[in-house]
């Protein structure tokens, strides 16, 4: 056993005996041993032994309930609890608890507060952004004054001559499909195969076999 575990060993009885008075609740070895292991170094061996040790002491209480050892501190060194001050503990429990609720509410606000500040821009990110959005704003601006400054625009007129001329064309396109299919399901009446057959050998090619659609009136 290393100097700093056989300390920890020695000072088992007393720092087990604290922890039970200050606690005032029942433990088996194993709860003591989990409760004080990490922050006195205190092993599984030196906590049994320190428990029975105090119970043969009559410095606590120890009942078996099967296999298992439940160990409390002496109640006779207590004082005698009046109703009236339980009642008073147990509203100073109510008063803490909805305290306790109240600071981590705003303990939940201010790490979210934290983690919006955290993922926001830094100041210099935030200028830096600036200077480019100005440039952005700038080259745009001056895309602006070519364009208005362009003298090869579309006046009026020509925009409506050339609405006029795709109705136009649009009107004569479906004038010619709808007398092409009219022939071809007059043909086909009389064919003894397929459409799909005929147009293939008439070598005849639809709008959808190239993805192409009449614009709506």
């Amino acid at each position: 056993m290393s100097k700093s575990r056989a300390e920890a060993a020695a000072g088992a009885p007393g720092i087990i005996l604290r922890y039970l008075q200050e606690q005032n609740r029942p433990y088996s070895a194993q709860d003591v041993f989990g409760n004080l292991q990490k922050e006195h170094g205190l092993g599984k061996a030196a906590v049994v032994k320190a428990l029975d040790q105090l119970a043969q002491q009559g410095k606590i209480k120890e009942k078996t309930y099967g296999k298992q050892k439940i160990y409390f501190a002496d109640q006779d060194q207590f004082d005698i609890v009046s109703d009236a001050d339980l009642h008073s503990l147990d509203a100073n429990i109510v008063a803490l608890t909805a305290k306790v609720q109240s600071l981590q509410q705003s303990c939940r606000h201010m790490e979210a507060e934290l983690k919006e500040l955290t993922s926001a821009l830094t100041t210099p990110e935030m200028q830096k952004e600036i200077q480019e959005l100005k440039k952005e704003c700038a080259h745009y601006i001056e895309r602006l004054k070519n364009i208005k400054a362009a003298t090869n625009h579309v006046t009026p007129e020509e925009r409506e001559q050339v609405y006029k001329e795709k109705q136009k064309y649009c009107k004569e396109w479906r004038k010619r499909k709808r007398m092409t299919t009219d022939l071809c399901d007059a043909i086909l009446e009389g064919y003894p195969k397929s459409k799909k057959q005929f147009f293939e050998e008439v070598g005849i090619e639809t709008d959808e076999d190239h993805n192409v659609r009449l614009p709506d009136p």
